[in-house]
């Protein structure tokens, strides 16, 4: 039952794009006109097989794309029990929450991203759902929770737990699964730099080493540049990015950073590379009923993102989405 829902919402997205390609239109963003040449051109195939990749993880390297198997189970301790909002509730709060079992469910994460990713000056909302793969097996999400609006990890707080532990709504992971409504969910992901993912791969005084890749094909690093130092916030672009050396890349390459914070620079809040609508998988609905969660639109699949830390101006999902995907908008 699930592989045919699946099935049918990728038909149904091949159609809405073919039917939206020839009402796309617009001209770049101009506030992107800085040249990242340098970032579009490389192959990343050698640095990537230098990653340190779960073993639980399958990776294939192909002439143009590196595909990942894996079951989206990370392959750190998880909490005992997560904070999870009673029926009804989008964005729970300790008042309205009960302590759960961890929900955290197997997947079937089967991912093509392609090894030469194509700059583009258009930036692409990320939407809610998955974004990026880490290298231990999990997803990355945006920042924010199931309204779009409110940054996860900014309203984290932790319950009561059976047997006298606490059930945090995100972990000390800076993680936690999607809620297991009408027999989906259970997808464990991340919302802000996973310490105990950088710790598999940095020192503490060193540089950080790739934790990730988005759905771009762009790096995913941590908070600390070549040298060692904490990157600001300042000198990253509004998609969370920078073009900068990186012990895998040390003549510099475009790639992301999770810089550590709780507000919503906290994870990628768009793409500056092409994706490929097929990688991107939605966030089952919130509130336990059917469809999109009530007001406006999440701020991921508008189009074009807003300023760094701000929500991005929504409008009509399924074109302004598409259209930005396919690099029309």
């Amino acid at each position: 039952m699930r592989k045919s829902f699946h099935a049918g919402l990728s038909m149904l997205g091949a159609l809405v794009a073919a039917v939206s390609i020839a009402a796309c239109g617009g001209s770049p963003d101009s506030s992107q006109a800085k040249s990242q040449s340098s970032g579009s051109s490389k192959t990343t195939t050698t640095a990537f097989k230098k990653a340190g990749w779960a073993d639980r993880i399958t990776v294939s390297y192909r002439k143009s794309s590196i595909r990942f198997r894996a079951s989206g189970i990370p392959n750190h301790s998880r909490s005992a029990y997560y904070a999870v909002g009673n029926g009804g509730t989008i964005v729970p709060t300790a008042g309205d929450s009960s302590p759960v079992a961890d929900p955290t469910q197997a997947q079937n994460y089967d991912y093509s991203i392609p090894n030469k990713p194509v700059w583009r000056k258009k930036v692409t909302s990320a939407p809610l759902g998955s974004i990026g793969f880490m290298i231990s097996g999990a997803v990355l999400f945006n920042p924010y929770e199931g309204d779009g609006t409110t940054v996860a990890m900014q309203n984290n707080f932790s319950i009561a737990a059976p047997g006298g532990g606490t059930a945090p709504f995100v972990d000390d992971c800076s993680g936690h699964p999607t809620p297991q409504m009408g027999g989906g969910g259970g997808q464990y992901h991340y919302h802000a730099l996973p310490n105990c993912v950088t710790s598999q791969v940095d020192t503490g005084s060193g540089p950080s080493h790739i934790i990730g890749i988005a759905f771009d094909g762009y790096p995913i690093y941590g908070n600390r540049n070549i040298k060692g130092a904490e990157v600001p916030v300042s000198k990253l672009d509004r998609c969370n990015g920078i073009n900068s050396p990186t012990p895998e890349f040390p003549k510099g390459i475009y790639h992301y950073v999770l810089p550590g914070t709780s507000d919503a620079t906290s994870s990628i809040r768009c793409f500056h590379g092409k994706v490929d609508p097929d990688l991107i998988t939605q966030m089952p609905p919130m509130g336990g009923g059917g469809g999109m969660p009530p007001g406006p639109p999440p701020p991921g699949v508008a189009g074009a993102a807003g300023a760094a830390g701000g929500p991005v101006p929504v409008g009509s999902i399924a074109h302004s989405f598409i259209c930005d995907l396919l690099g029309k908008a």
